[in-house]
């Protein structure tokens, strides 16, 4: 799901041979692995080490790095792009995070970016269309950016973030396409407790998770295509900002 932007990603940032590039956030190397087949030079930083053992297999030739946004340890405009795929909606300081990764880059260099947009599309929504149907109310306190932190998950919102991180000539635009996946599959993700909605499914009793299962079935339906495998429509923001 998150692989589907990292060609564009990469080209926002005019990723190409000879840069030397940092994606931040790596996961299991997806976007390294690319920027190194078109020949850049790639360093990989992620924040668990278990995904960095991922990206060494995916993405060999990458230099790889353990660090945590805000704080990456490299010396300032040490690159030529930054990339950083469905990062940004994860960290505790989204500002704080942008203007790491602007100070990271030389000047000249480009930071590219993708988040999660907000209203949700489909496939993000499926989940919590479930729980409500089933009757059940999501806790209170379930793992919440701190207001301070937050901006609007649009197009606006996100170019006025790496704005603010001092990048110029800042432009955004959402990428829409279908995700295909196996309901069984899809569906084993929450329940082995993977993301938000993961966590509401532990708390729940076993007859309260088959009544959302039920749901899922109910509502999941009608994405289903012909091969019987879900075609979720989802979308990602993607923007593009400039160090002077």
């Amino acid at each position: 799901m998150c692989a589907y932007p990292a060609e564009a990603l990469l080209d926002a940032a005019a990723v190409r041979a000879g840069p030397r590039v940092i994606d931040v956030g790596t996961g299991p190397g997806t976007v390294a692995a690319r920027a190194l087949r078109r020949g850049a030079e790639v360093v990989a930083v992620d924040a668990e080490p278990d995904m960095l053992d991922a990206a060494g297999r995916h993405a060999p030739g990458a230099e790889l790095h353990e660090a945590v946004l805000p704080v990456l340890p490299f010396p300032a405009g040490g690159f030529d792009a930054a990339v950083a795929n469905f990062v940004l909606n994860h960290v505790a300081d989204p500002a704080a995070a942008a203007a790491e990764l602007r100070r990271v880059v030389r000047p000249g260099g480009a930071v590219a970016v993708t988040i999660w947009p907000s209203p949700r599309p489909p496939l993000q929504r499926l989940w919590g269309e479930a729980v409500a149907a089933a009757g059940v109310e999501a806790p209170t306190d379930l793992p919440r950016l701190a207001p301070e932190h937050d901006f609007p998950r649009t197009e606006d919102g996100l170019t006025g973030l790496l704005a603010a991180a001092g990048l110029t000539d800042v432009r955004c635009v959402t990428l829409a396409w279908e995700h295909r996946a196996d309901p069984e599959a899809w569906w084993a993700r929450p329940a082995n407790g993977i993301g938000t909605i993961g966590l509401v499914l532990e708390r729940q009793p076993t007859a309260v998770r088959e009544r959302i299962r039920q749901q899922y079935d109910l509502l999941s339906a009608r994405y289903r295509d012909t091969d019987g495998q879900l075609a979720l429509p989802t979308a990602a923001l993607l923007a593009c900002g400039w160090v002077d």
